[in-house]
């Protein structure tokens, strides 16, 4: 056997290669969502995330990882509003009219969220809560379709499980598109 040293170039070349490879393999597991009756099109970064079918008034999707509500879980909702709305506008709704609601809530104050760029403009924002004594979290992703439309990706679960998926949302909120 013929033993030789490698170069520093031949281990840069190497190295480049092997995450290359490692990188492709990440992104096969993307998974494309859609349906017939779907309006819009997501990537789910890994085969972690589920799709579920709740039925009520309406056939709704929803998402949650590792098949636990707590570990992380997603629901998308449109909304409709007046000309002017802002995502703010948005938030403080839902956080007067379904957030507050929830045991443990921090309101959020002067919070003003933080700027998204995605396929779609918008703005994210965060919010804590407890549940069965639990720590919990949720971030909001609004996203803006036009000047009456956006579409609301919220985000829940476990507050230490949720921030580990912190890059998985912002790559879904950042892959949503209408068809």
């Amino acid at each position: 056997m013929i033993v030789r040293e490698i170069s520093l170039r031949e281990l840069v070349v190497l190295t480049i290669v092997g995450l290359s490879l490692v990188s492709v393999n990440g992104m096969a597991q993307t998974q494309t969502f859609t349906r017939e009756r779907i309006e819009y099109v997501l990537e789910l970064p890994s085969p972690e995330w589920q799709v579920i079918s709740r039925l009520d008034v309406h056939d709704h999707v929803e998402f949650m990882y590792e098949g636990d509500r707590e570990s992380g879980y997603l629901r998308l909702r449109k909304n409709k509003v007046s000309a002017g709305t802002t995502e703010e506008d948005l938030f403080r709704y839902d956080e007067k009219w379904r957030l507050q609601s929830l045991p443990g809530y921090i309101v959020c104050g002067e919070c003003k969220g933080e700027k998204f760029i995605g396929r779609l403009p918008g703005r994210v924002f965060a919010y804590e809560y407890t549940s069965g004594g639990r720590a919990m979290a949720g971030r909001i992703y609004y996203l803006q379709i036009d000047s009456r439309t956006f579409h609301t990706l919220h985000f829940s679960g476990e507050r230490g499980k949720l921030d580990n998926l912190r890059s998985q949302m912002d790559s879904i909120a950042g892959s949503f598109r209408l068809k």
